[in-house]
Order: C-alpha cells, then sequence, then structure tokens
C-alpha cells in the first residue's frame, strides 16, 4: 500500500499534507471513531476522501445539501476517483446504474443525504452494500447539524445515531468547521462515537481580513465601492429576501454582475443562479442565508455583510466562505442599529409550530447570541481575539489583519473602574446580569436594584461619573481580553474567573480601547492583503483562467474543479514549460497532469513566446522557445531515458509524443474529428488540438485538410512568412488586419506546426 504522502500526490497533487491532517488520516485507516473540528478551507474533506481509497469497501458520506455533494463529487471524479452521490436529483436509471456501480466496487466513496440514508428503501441496499463489498466507513459532515446549539441544527441528522446500532463495528468521523464545547460534547452522544479521537484544530483563518464599518445613510454608495474596488468573486449576504432582490437590481443598474439568491425564489431559478456564480459566468451573488454551506467555491474573494448576522457563529461560518483556497480575502461588517429591530422580529418568530407559543428558551438563547454579534461589532479589540475567544481559543491579538489592528484607537488606563465593575459582580454574588450590575454602580433606584437590597451596597453609586454606555464597553472588553466570563444558558450573567481576582487585587492592569468618537470609516486596506506577483505573471493568470473557464465549460463543471485559483498563480509564477516541471505544481495529481497538462504547459508557452520571456529549463538554462524538453510521460509517471543527442531533431520530437498522444493520432486516422475524439476520450478539445500539433510538428500522419480548410491553410501560410512563426498572436492579428477575417488559435497552432515541420533542414 502506497503511503499517505504518495496517495496524496497521486490522487489531489499535494505534495505535503496541512497541519493534522495525517494524523486523522491514520487514525481513519486504523478505524477509529473522530471528531474533526477544522475550519472551512482547512482541509476537512481530505481527511476522509483520502483513508477511502486507501481502505476495503466504500465509504459513505452523509452530506446535507445536494449542492454540496455534487460539486464534491465532480472533483473526485476529475481526479480519477470512483465517487457517486444518491439523491432526488437523480431519474431512475441513473439511479440503478449509480447503484450497480456501488455493488460492482467501482465506487469508493458514496455521498448520501441523511433522509435518504435513513430511508425505507435505501438501508436495505446498505445492508447490501455491507454483505458484497463492505462498508469502510462513515464521514458524516457538517456534524454540527446534530446538535440543537448548533448554529445549523437538522433534525433528520439525529436518526443518524441509528448507524451505531446496526453497524457497531464500522467506523465513524464527524467533521464539522465549527463546534462550541457544548457542540462537541452533543455530536460524540447523538453519534454514539467510542473513545473518539477529537481534533480541533485552530479556528484563526489567518488569510482573512476583517472589518466593520458603520452603517450609514450612504451605505450603499461604500458598498459598490468595495465590490468595484475588490477582485474576484463575492457575496454579499442580507437579512430579508426584499433586501436581496432590491441589492442585486441597483448593483446591475450599475454595471455588476450580480444574482440574488434566497428562499423566495422558484427552486430552478434558485439553482441556475447558484450555478452561474460558482461557474464564474456572474461576480456576485447577493443573498439570505440559505445560501450557505451548499457553496464549494474556493475562490470567494469577499464576502460583505450588508445586514447584521444573526451570531458570531453565523458570522464566522458566512464570513469563511471567503478565501478558502488560502489567498487573500476580505470580510466587511456593516453594523446599525437599526438592524437589530430586524434580527429580533425574526427572533420573535421561533414559535411551537403546533400551538403558536414561543419557545422561550430558544428566544432567550438567540437574543444572547444576538448581544455577542453587537459586541463583536462595538469592540475595540482584535477581530480574531474576540472571534476565537468565543469557540474557546485564546489568542494573543494584535494580529495585522483587521480594522482594529491596523487602525487602533488611542488606549487608556481603565484599571480602577475595572476593579469597581468587577467588585460589584461579586457582591450581587455573580447572579444578575450586567444592566443591572451598571444600575448599581450608577445608583440606579429600580425597583429591582431596591428589591435585593443592592442600594446597601459598598459598589452602590460608586460609578455615577461614568455613562451606562461607558461601563457597557468596559465590561465588553473584559470578556474579551478574558479577564471576565458570563454563562451560555441565554441568561448573560457576568462570572468572575482568576483574571478577575487578579485585577482586583492589582495585580493585573486594565488597558481599555477608546470607542469610537465619530463614525468615519477606517482607511481602506489597500492592495497589502492581495497576491503580488508582477505584471507578466498577472496577465499570464488572467490568461489561465480564461483556458480554465473555457474547459470547465466544455466539461459542464465550476472552473475550480479543473485546478484552484492557487494552482494557476503557482503556474503563472513558475510558468512550467514541460511536464515533469507541470507535476510539481500544487494540485497536480497524476489524473490532473494527464488530462490537462499538455494544453497548460502549450498555453504557458505560448505566452512566452508571444511576449518574449525566455524559457528556463533546470538543466538545461535558457533554451529556444520552439524546443521541446517534454520527455515525460504521465501516463507513465516516470521520465524516459535521457536522450542521444546525436539523434534528428524529428526523431527527438517523435520519441517525446507520448502514449496518449499516439491514441490520438490512432483515433484521429479512424477518421474521428476532435470533438468525437475529446468525447470519446473524456478530455477537454483543446487537449486534442494540442495533441494534433505534437503530432504535426513530429511529422506524424495527420490530415491537416481534415481539420483546416485549404483556403483558411494558405492565409494562415502567407501569414507566416510575413510574421514567422514565433507568436501565435502576431499570425491571428496579421490575417485580422491585413484580410479583415478571424480565424481561430486552433487552426493557425496546427498549420503553425505542419510548417515547422515541413521546413525544418531535417524534415
Amino acid at each position: 500500500m502506497p503511503t499517505p504522502e504518495e496517495a496524496l500526490k497521486f490522487y489531489f497533487g499535494y505534495d505535503a499534507f496541512r497541519p493534522g491532517q495525517r494524523e486523522i488520516v491514520e487514525a481513519a485507516i486504523a478505524q477509529r471513531d473522530q471528531l474533526v473540528i477544522m475550519p472551512t478551507g482547512g482541509g476537512k474533506s481530505i481527511c476522509y476522501q483520502l483513508p477511502a481509497l486507501l481502505m476495503d469497501g466504500v465509504t459513505i458520506v452523509v452530506s446535507p445539501l445536494i449542492a454540496l455533494m455534487q460539486d464534491q463529487v465532480q472533483a473526485l471524479q476529475d481526479n480519477g476517483i470512483g465517487a457517486a452521490f444518491l439523491n432526488s436529483s437523480l431519474g431512475p436509471t441513473e439511479l440503478r446504474s449509480t447503484e450497480q456501480a456501488v455493488l460492482a466496487g467501482q465506487i469508493k466513496l458514496l455521498y448520501v443525504a441523511p433522509e435518504r440514508l435513513m430511508g425505507d428503501r435505501f438501508l436495505p441496499f446498505l445492508e447490501r452494500i455491507d454483505a458484497e463489498v463492505g462498508i469502510a466507513a462513515f464521514a458524516i459532515d457538517e456534524a454540527h447539524c446534530l446538535s440543537e446549539w448548533g448554529h445549523d441544527f437538522r433534525p433528520e441528522y439525529r436518526q443518524l445515531k441509528t448507524l451505531r446500532q446496526r453497524y457497531p463495528a464500522v467506523p465513524m468521523t464527524a467533521l464539522t468547521a465549527t463546534a462550541t464545547h457544548r457542540v462537541q460534547e452533543d455530536i460524540v452522544a447523538q453519534l454514539a462515537l467510542r473513545d473518539p479521537r477529537i481534533h480541533i484544530a485552530s479556528f484563526n483563518r489567518t488569510n482573512l481580513y476583517y472589518e466593520v464599518r458603520p452603517k450609514q445613510r450612504d451605505v450603499y454608495r461604500h458598498l459598490l465601492q468595495l465590490i468595484r474596488q475588490a477582485p474576484g468573486a463575492g457575496i454579499v449576504y442580507c437579512l430579508s429576501r426584499k433586501k436581496v432582490d432590491e441589492l442585486a437590481f441597483r448593483l446591475q443598474q450599475d454595471g455588476i454582475e450580480a444574482l440574488p439568491y434566497h428562499a423566495g425564489l422558484e427552486d430552478e431559478t434558485r439553482a441556475a443562479n447558484q450555478t452561474r456564480f460558482i461557474r464564474d459566468d456572474v461576480r456576485v451573488m447577493v443573498a439570505t442565508v440559505a445560501f450557505g454551506m451548499g457553496i464549494n467555491k474556493p475562490d470567494v474573494r469577499f464576502v460583505i455583510h450588508y445586514d447584521l448576522p444573526r451570531s458570531l457563529e453565523n458570522y464566522y461560518q458566512e464570513a469563511g466562505r471567503a478565501g478558502r483556497d488560502g489567498d487573500p480575502a476580505k470580510c466587511t461588517l456593516f453594523f446599525g442599529y437599526g438592524d437589530l429591530n430586524t434580527v429580533e422580529f425574526l427572533i420573535a418568530q421561533k414559535v411551537d409550530p403546533t400551538t403558536g407559543a414561543p419557545l422561550e428558551d430558544e428566544q432567550r438563547i438567540a437574543r444572547q447570541q444576538l448581544r455577542r454579534v453587537v459586541d463583536y461589532a462595538e469592540g475595540t479589540e482584535c477581530r480574531r481575539k474576540i472571534q476565537l475567544a468565543y469557540f474557546g481559543e485564546s489568542f494573543a491579538g494584535q494580529c495585522g489583519n483587521c480594522d482594529n489592528c491596523l487602525h487602533p484607537r488611542p488606549v487608556e488606563d481603565w484599571t480602577i473602574d475595572a476593579q469597581k465593575l468587577l467588585s460589584c459582580i461579586a457582591r450581587c454574588k455573580e447572579r444578575f446580569g450586567m444592566n443591572h450590575i451598571i444600575d448599581v454602580l450608577r445608583g440606579s433606584r429600580s425597583p429591582k436594584v431596591l428589591q435585593h437590597g443592592h442600594d446597601q451596597l459598598s459598589t452602590y453609586g460608586i460609578g455615577k461619573d461614568r455613562s451606562a454606555e461607558a461601563w457597557k464597553h468596559l465590561g465588553r472588553s473584559l470578556l474579551h481580553q478574558g479577564l471576565m466570563d458570563e454563562t451560555t444558558d441565554g441568561y448573560s450573567i457576568p462570572k468572575l474567573n482568576a483574571q478577575s481576582w487578579e485585577v482586583m487585587r492589582g495585580q493585573r492592569t486594565v488597558m481599555i480601547a477608546l470607542p469610537a468618537r465619530s463614525l468615519d470609516e477606517p482607511a481602506p486596506v489597500g492592495d497589502r492583503f492581495l497576491k503580488q506577483t508582477g505584471p507578466k505573471a498577472d496577465s499570464l493568470f488572467e490568461r489561465l483562467r480564461q483556458l480554465r473557464k473555457r474547459l470547465a465549460d466544455a466539461q459542464n463543471v465550476p472552473p475550480y474543479v479543473v485546478f484552484s485559483d492557487v494552482s494557476l498563480r503557482q503556474m503563472a509564477e513558475k510558468q512550467p514549460h514541460t511536464l515533469r516541471e507541470f507535476a510539481r505544481i500544487s494540485g497536480v495529481g497524476s489524473r490532473k497532469l494527464e488530462q490537462y497538462g499538455e494544453t497548460f504547459v502549450t498555453e504557458i508557452r505560448d505566452f512566452c513566446t508571444e511576449n518574449d520571456i525566455p524559457l528556463r529549463s533546470p538543466s538545461l538554462g535558457t533554451i529556444p522557445s520552439n524546443s521541446d524538453d517534454d520527455s515525460f510521460d504521465p501516463t507513465l509517471a516516470y521520465a524516459k531515458p535521457p536522450r542521444d543527442r546525436s539523434e534528428s531533431r524529428s526523431a527527438l520530437r517523435l520519441k517525446s509524443v507520448s502514449r496518449t498522444v499516439f491514441y490520438t493520432l490512432e483515433l484521429h486516422q479512424q477518421g474521428l474529428s476532435p470533438a468525437e475524439i475529446a468525447e470519446k476520450r473524456g478530455c477537454g478539445i483543446h487537449t486534442i488540438y494540442n495533441h494534433l500539433d505534437k503530432l504535426l510538428e513530429a511529422g506524424q500522419a495527420v490530415d491537416l485538410g481534415k481539420l483546416v480548410e485549404g483556403d483558411r491553410q494558405a492565409k494562415i501560410e502567407r501569414a507566416i512568412e510575413a510574421v514567422g512563426t514565433a507568436s501565435l498572436k502576431a499570425i491571428y492579428e496579421h490575417i485580422q488586419n491585413t484580410l479583415g477575417e478571424t480565424i481561430d488559435y486552433d487552426s493557425i497552432r496546427l498549420v503553425r506546426a505542419k510548417w515547422r515541420h515541413t521546413n525544418r533542414p531535417d524534415s
């Protein structure tokens, strides 16, 4: 069996695991139950996909949304991995075909929604899988849906606990991006995980820039400015369907390619809008939170919350849909107190569906969660420090990648006031909320203060010199700095901790950032959070993105299924001109090397030729742009023997043509068109044209007349005589300028290849 690292490179093209992944994979192979908490973009899918490929049997993956499982399966299939899904989108014929493939052992990962998994029809099929093929493991994705304390509870997930009863020997891995300690305990209990290995990765998304901006009357103008300045695709979240439709329309009127997404749209419209966004047909999606877990798009460069999110966990999840590929991205929250009324209205809708009675416990918890969002928005400490503390993770602050760290407000020593506040909490026996504590400090004669005799406390009235808002600001700061705790049962009762007593004993100084004195916006972040590569690399990156888009459209898949932006950026920076060099790019596994390698290498070499960029070989130094130093056969996955330098150029070109290219020649000679060859071979048509280009330049029996009409050949040849063969772009533009015609690059490339072979001295 290959090592985990070898399998990682072969299937997924990555040279090394991210922190924690290898240990999770090893534990899965050892058939141990696990709970994996890893933030969005941290590589959760590898943690169950790779073990599935190294174990006997089928791994059953529970996934909550059709779009999510379809994206996962597309990406796996594009890597040459046997994967399938069973959901309501399949017709009877497709359903039977998929089931047969599973029972035939052709599928290693089978994605199923929880409702279907526990349905009367599927459970007998699951028994057949276990008996005939074997169930390697269960992977429960988005496992926070199990818990009523999670941000997206789904009752159907609760039924999954019967899997342990039915298949006690099958290991189970639960995975989620976020889970508080309470949710973690709930997941373990609901799935009956046995002595699970628990992996909690850091929730710190270092590539994300966080900022809060005031929501003023001209907020739309600032939104439009943000979108126009930002690179790439983005999501704008709103609380209501009406606001989504209004914003999407206004952005369209202002020249932004934007579409709406909310539950009020027709299913077909909603699905079509999501598909267009994922496939880069539009740039911006304006959405309610209905646009959630089904988004598997890794190259979202910005997320803007136009309205207030309902909880800090929701905000972390929604903002976390930016920068899943690890590249820099920006998360902006517009905060205005007017949004509080909207969220309070939504909370009031939490009622018993049978009786209509308010669900008071749920409403109380929701209001506490809303207060935490307000605390975050009004906070003056490092945004990351506040977020990570919510999940129980300590962070020193000063991240250098949020508005509060980059644009710090003046700080003052508030130690004496902190001692007053904490002492008052202690004298009130840690049983009352912050508003009551502030009433005591400011000497209020409210009935509640008098009822409990708190007007007799030594701390009564000692805080009259500060406003109620100032005391609230101090309380938030103490909480964010870890100098005070509070209950999480919905009542938000402040509690003292060890650090609180250090403050009261004078052993710790409390420095507080002053709240904003105006609603002026912080200075824009600028480009320092964007990848800087240089003009040539940026131009090549955009060209490779266009190539990726064409290939993706031809295969009817999202562009990121072909390659991620991270991989394209590496290609643009390193400019590999041989398959061997291309194989070293992150994200290039064996299947992608065979499927796309020649297409992308050709595009890179053409770009370098057109822009007078010398191609360099690690062993040969600078080489001519028309040289073919590609002796790497992706179908064999190893280099061919060294060349005999005494051989002719034509012989060398013939030896450099790989088996996969000769298969294209065989199909061409059988009379198939390039499109038919591409369909038969399951690859893009541009790959086939690149094969034909290589064959023609190597002098093979390609019938050029069947590919390019005679009169077009003659026009291209005349252009080559005029401008030479170095630049496809120069040939293209010469034909356009002198004849007023447009001839496609593929035809020009084929005629140029024939010309080069015919006009060489050794031909």
